[in-house]
């Protein structure tokens, strides 16, 4: 899939969480539809990139098979995302960085087609995604010539990326704000939520199960 490649890109799978809405189960590792979470998304972006990051603080064994090389946290603590964000750019060897969520299965490549647009006219600068009001960070590209900002911010105290990447003057790929590509499978509800919707005749998805996707 050439079209989707940016030139020069690391793509980072974000799946160094303590998985809370799981019960501590590793979100990237649980299954949904005779799959681990992670593998949905390792087959979407694989063709994308020779450089492609999974960020772990756990079973990195299992996670090895999906990545060309495994980052983590510097701390142990799990001090959120931005941890594994800071820690894939270090890495990183492309231009850009694209991040993605481990527990996102449902995106698709007409989604990565338009981030890949959008940074490629944005030269520079963030790209993040912005469902309705709301911007989602975890969905976005970072260019690696950011890094000594975003490590400045990060010994400054800062902790969000969404902040951050505002900061460092993002632009936006708008989608809509009903749009369940984006919906994080993070809890047990959202899983059969979503083999539900998958599931579903050409009628199209229960109005049930579209408002649990959204919610995400």
């Amino acid at each position: 899939m050439p079209d989707l490649r940016l030139p020069s890109c690391s793509i980072l799978l974000l799946a160094g969480g303590r998985g809370q809405r799981m019960g501590g189960r590793d979100k990237g590792l649980i299954e949904w539809r005779g799959r681990p979470l992670i593998a949905w998304l390792h087959d979407l972006v694989r063709p994308m990139t020779e450089d492609l990051l999974v960020s772990c603080n756990r079973n990195r064994s299992r996670y090895a098979i999906y990545a060309d090389r495994l980052v983590h946290d510097a701390s142990e603590d799990y001090p959120g995302p931005l941890a594994g964000i800071r820690a894939g750019l270090a890495a990183a060897r492309g231009q850009w960085l694209l991040l993605l969520p481990c527990d996102t299965p449902l995106i698709d490549q007409q989604l990565l087609r338009s981030l890949c647009s959008a940074a490629i006219a944005a030269p520079g600068k963030p790209v993040m995604l912005r469902r309705g009001q709301q911007w989602e960070p975890l969905f976005s590209i970072i260019p690696t010539s950011l890094t000594p900002e975003v490590e400045a911010h990060w010994l400054a105290g800062e902790r969000s990326p969404q902040r951050l990447l505002l900061k460092l003057g993002a632009h936006a790929v708008r989608v809509a704000e009903d749009d369940i590509r984006l919906a994080n499978l993070n809890t047990p509800e959202l899983l059969a939520a979503a083999e539900l919707a998958l599931g579903t005749s050409s009628g199209g998805v229960p109005s049930d199960v579209l408002t649990i996707l959204q919610k995400e």
